[in-house]
């Protein structure tokens, strides 16, 4: 029998995450990675950037986890960044950098939250943001293709992630 949203076995659980978006505005990404931080029960999302709108394409493809899922708007992804290390968060970026390390060979910490930085979708996380991480992660990737959707790079990160901190 296939199970429904009524019947499922999961444990609801957060996990001390804050997923940052920089600069990441497509409508539909952004309902998606609604519904992602509601599934890996990340502790708050915050969108950041000048042009973040919801509209009739973010809530369809959130399906309304907008409504349960804690975020914020903020015009400045770096001033987020720089306030969460302050306050001791372990600030980890994923992008494919010359010093990236691949996710699946990174021990994730429990002694401190996680700050899991996420780029544009055309320009990836911005240079001043990686100059602030602790760690700057990748997803190995053997096509063609050097770069894969954000939606799914968080999908992939966000499990790894919170499968170590389990």
């Amino acid at each position: 029998m296939q199970l429904t949203h009524y019947n499922t076995y999961f444990k609801k659980q957060t996990f001390p995450i804050i997923l940052v978006c920089d600069n990441v505005t497509n409508a539909p990404n952004i309902g998606s990675l609604f519904r992602i931080a509601d599934a890996f029960g990340i502790d708050k999302l915050i969108l950041c950037g000048e042009h973040i709108q919801f509209g009739r394409k973010m809530t369809k493809t959130s399906r309304a986890t907008e409504k349960v899922v804690h975020y914020e708007i903020s015009n400045s992804a770096p001033e987020v960044v720089e306030t969460l290390k302050s306050k001791g968060f372990q600030i980890i970026s994923l992008e494919i950098t010359a010093s990236s390390i691949p996710i699946h060979s990174v021990q994730f910490s429990k002694e401190k939250p996680i700050a899991l930085v996420i780029g544009d979708e055309n320009f990836g996380v911005s240079e001043t943001i990686l100059n602030l991480s602790n760690t700057i992660i990748h997803i190995d990737m053997f096509g063609q293709n050097s770069s894969m959707n954000v939606v799914q790079a968080t999908n992939i990160a966000l499990y790894e992630i919170t499968k170590q901190l389990l």
